[in-house]
């Protein structure tokens, strides 16, 4: 396994809908002090290159601060970057291929939704998987919602660690409890806030306790 359940505590995905005009860097930068433990970066509506661009920016910021850096579906532009991994969706490339492409100590998170599908990514060679959503989720509107006890069934069939993601906030966080998950993963928690900084500390001072 290539990530630990303390990388996953905090676990802070960009948006362009959130972030807007502002500086990506700078803004990852302020998630991180303010105690984001990973980062992964989304950007659906850019071109590789822009996003291999991108990941190479955010790579120095987060290897300064020695917090994992992971790249949403696309693969190779994570190893073009020298990102330290790639998250993927049930209908992305292979947990499996991706593996046998990009070696064993590359960092893979796969999507999972039910027991079948994290047993599956486990055997495939996943490092974690993102369980959700847990709640309804601005940012991916459509997403299947799944109960309390799916989150704790689901975290409990695997050995790798598992996230909570989908709509989760601060006013609601203490809602899923401890169903087994590492951590929780945001969006707009972090990337909407006016003081992204302020934001990820308040959201990790709820996890801490």
């Amino acid at each position: 396994m290539n990530i630990s359940r303390k990388d996953l505590i905090l676990y802070a995905i960009t948006d362009e809908k959130c972030t807007g005009d502002r500086d990506l860097a700078r803004l990852v930068e302020e998630a991180i002090l303010g105690g984001a433990t990973c980062i992964q970066l989304r950007e659906k509506n850019i071109s590789d290159d822009e996003l291999t661009e991108k990941a190479l920016i955010l790579k120095k910021v987060c290897n300064a601060h020695n917090v994992p850096l992971i790249i949403n579906d696309n693969y190779e532009a994570a190893l073009r970057s020298g990102a330290d991994g790639v998250h993927v969706g049930i209908e992305d490339a292979p947990v499996r291929e991706i593996r046998r492409i990009a070696g064993k100590d590359f960092i893979i998170g796969a999507t999972a939704k039910t027991v079948e599908q994290a047993k599956k990514a486990q055997a495939e060679g996943a490092d974690y998987i993102g369980v959700g959503a847990v709640f309804p989720s601005p940012t991916k509107t459509n997403a299947i919602r799944i109960t309390q006890e799916q989150l704790r069934e689901i975290c409990s069939s695997v050995d790798i660690p598992a996230v909570a993601i989908g709509g989760i906030s601060l006013e609601n966080v203490n809602e899923i409890g401890d169903c087994g998950q590492a951590g929780i993963a945001v969006v707009s928690a972090i990337f909407a806030a006016n003081d992204v900084r302020s934001a990820a500390e308040s959201l990790r001072k709820k996890l801490n306790k």
